[in-house]
């Protein structure tokens, strides 16, 4: 078997390329999608040809490249039942075995992650892709998508400590550099799972973690359940530690004509060396909540203030008023005046466009 360990760096995940040298067919598990042309390029290098994706879970911090390698190479798609995905061409229940040339691989369903999460065991048992239930001394969290740390304590002993004591494991992320484990190493050393830790210890530790917020969960999780499928553009956005929305210049400019503009500076500001985005109006804060009463609260608004400071926060009042869709020019002007790049209808300086757009 042809067997490749990729990387990417953002996430830091692992996606797995699995080949069978007789019959040419290859199958990529958890691949990402900013990582296609180089999925691609390694496919066409190593003569394979992609038969199949598989995901070992609905993913919270990155997309998967399931929907762009099918509509690049024709790819089946495989996901685990019970993950909401959208009409994926294969669902594998528990036991469910996906064979591509001599290639098997059994479904074994490891729920407690996520609902859905699932492991995948070679048939000789020397290899198991196991996702984010078992990681390389750890396991990933338990606080939403249906998580569950009772669950993924049965699901390890039960579906992944019971492989044979050699079965090299591989983990959907590491952050810390390292490529594999095995069952016995996980067995002696996880320090959450293993050393024959009881299950009330588990919980506690699993529920004290107090892990932030996923950084791309809003993203992730949407198009996710659509297989990697492009969404409605106001998805792409993340939100900040304090949770507001940012939208970089880039994404501004991308989108710009779906846009309201609301510069909420001060008009010697707004008129001032910084500039102004074209376009946009000026409703300075004070008079924000007075000024909005009559809008549409399903026009996506991006705030624009100096620094993002006031933006964040006539974000969240905006939000707080029943506005569906709400964003902050990230970094403010002062990033954006910065920028060499800065879309040509949104540069600095522009005249003063007219308030009530």
């Amino acid at each position: 078997m042809i067997f490749r360990q990729l990387f990417d760096r953002e996430s830091c995940t692992y996606t797995y390329l699995l080949g069978d040298p007789q019959s040419g067919l290859a199958l990529l598990i958890d691949p990402v999608v900013e990582n296609v042309d180089r999925d691609l390029q390694i496919l066409d290098e190593l003569g394979l040809t992609l038969h199949s994706t598989l995901d070992t879970h609905v993913h919270a911090d990155h997309v998967t490249g399931a929907w762009e390698l099918k509509q690049r190479t024709g790819a089946r798609i495989a996901y685990p039942a019970g993950s909401g995905s959208t009409e994926p061409d294969c669902e594998l229940e528990h036991g469910d075995v996906l064979q591509v040339g001599s290639i098997r691989l059994t479904t074994r369903h490891t729920p407690g992650h996520t609902a859905c999460s699932a492991t995948y065991v070679l048939a000789d048992h020397s290899m198991a892709f196991t996702g984010d239930t078992l990681l390389i001394r750890g396991c990933g969290r338990t606080d939403f998508q249906g998580g569950s740390a009772e669950e993924l304590y049965s699901s390890v002993h039960d579906q992944i400590f019971s492989l044979p004591e050699d079965c090299q494991l591989y983990p959907g992320h590491d952050y810390r550099g390292r490529t594999l484990t095995t069952v016995s190493e996980e067995k002696a050393y996880n320090t959450r799972l293993g050393n024959n830790r009881a299950l009330p210890d588990f919980v506690a530790i699993m529920a004290d973690l107090d892990l932030a917020y996923p950084k791309k969960i809003d993203v992730a999780v949407p198009a996710n359940r659509q297989l990697g499928r492009p969404t409605d553009p106001w998805s792409a956005l993340m939100r900040d530690s304090a949770g507001v929305l940012q939208a970089p210049a880039e994404w501004i400019g991308e989108h710009f004509e779906l846009l309201r503009l609301v510069d909420v500076r001060s008009e010697d500001e707004y008129n001032g060396p910084l500039g102004h985005l074209p376009g946009s109006e000026l409703v300075p804060f004070p008079t924000l909540g007075f000024v909005t009463r009559s809008w549409d609260h399903d026009t996506p608004i991006v705030v624009i203030s100096r620094s993002g400071k006031r933006s964040n926060q006539a974000a969240q009042a905006l939000e707080n008023a029943g506005f569906g869709r709400v964003a902050s020019l990230e970094g403010g002007m002062l990033a954006y005046a910065l920028r060499p790049d800065a879309p040509a209808h949104a540069q600095p300086c522009a005249p003063v466009a007219e308030a009530g757009r």
